[in-house]
């Protein structure tokens, strides 16, 4: 079973630290600031070994070479091959998705996500997904670089997975994007239903992560623009006829860019 540790960062940021049951040598995800870290791990019995990258943004890698440093340059770490991104020294070339044995974790599924970067990755372990930037509760991340096609076929991509799978964000963007979501699907009672959580939770300061897929499919309206109700709410919105899945995914994401 993987343990997961969440290490805020930032203002918004979360940086996980998985390290299985059985073993205390562990992996940071997503490391954009090497101090916290550091200090997190002042505070544990846990042993840093690797850090697994997700894309190439600077909150996102900004603390590998100090975590290097601190380390010896002992740490495996693992990213995306087709980004510049400094440190990485297992570069992972994916084009959809693979199967790979990473040290102390085990079996690690690695999937391409392109969407937010053209070279965004996530890893799946033990029904656990670390996602990055591409799927947030509620809503997904913006196309800095790819385009709403890509983004759509990896978000339809990480929907197939168990509905158990508990999904690991790298932002604390829930509230801000359940209100978005509620402007769009106000009449979905499992959406009022989680908001209301999510409220009671960030009123306690605690985090609103992980989801799980299973949430995401019944909240999010980023993974049902398949649906009639988010297709009408487009259609209203911006008074066109008929639209599809990638039309109303396309016209969703521009419209939550404005919101």
């Amino acid at each position: 079973m993987l343990n997961v540790h969440t290490i805020p960062a930032f203002n918004d940021n979360y940086l996980w630290l998985v390290h299985q049951s059985t073993s205390q040598d562990a992996y940071i995800v997503d490391p954009g600031c090497a101090q916290t870290v550091i200090d997190y791990l002042a505070t544990t019995n846990v042993n840093l070994i690797g850090i697994l990258i997700t894309h190439h943004h600077s909150d996102h890698t900004g603390g590998i070479d100090q975590l290097q440093q601190h380390f010896n340059h002992t740490l495996a770490v693992y990213g995306p091959s087709n980004e510049h991104i400094n440190g990485i020294t297992h570069p992972l070339s994916i084009s959809s998705q693979d199967t790979m044995t990473i040290p102390s974790l085990g079996q690690v599924q690695v999937m391409a996500v392109p969407g937010h970067t053209l070279g965004h990755i996530a890893y799946y372990i033990d029904n656990k997904l670390f996602c990055g930037d591409t799927l947030f509760s509620g809503g997904c991340g913006r196309l800095f670089e790819g385009t709403p096609e890509q983004m759509l076929n990896s978000l339809s991509m990480l929907a197939r997975l168990p509905d158990n799978t508990q999904v690991y964000c790298a932002h604390e963007y829930t509230r801000a994007n359940l209100n978005f979501a509620l402007h769009v699907d106000a009449n979905n009672p499992k959406l009022i239903e989680y908001s209301a959580k999510v409220d009671r939770l960030r009123t306690k300061k605690l985090p609103s992560i992980p989801s799980t897929i299973s949430i995401e499919k019944a909240i999010n309206p980023f993974l049902r623009c398949h649906l009639n109700a988010i297709q009408v709410a487009i259609s209203t919105q911006f008074n066109i006829e008929n639209t599809d899945e990638i039309q109303t995914f396309t016209l969703l994401r521009q419209w939550k860019n404005s919101f």
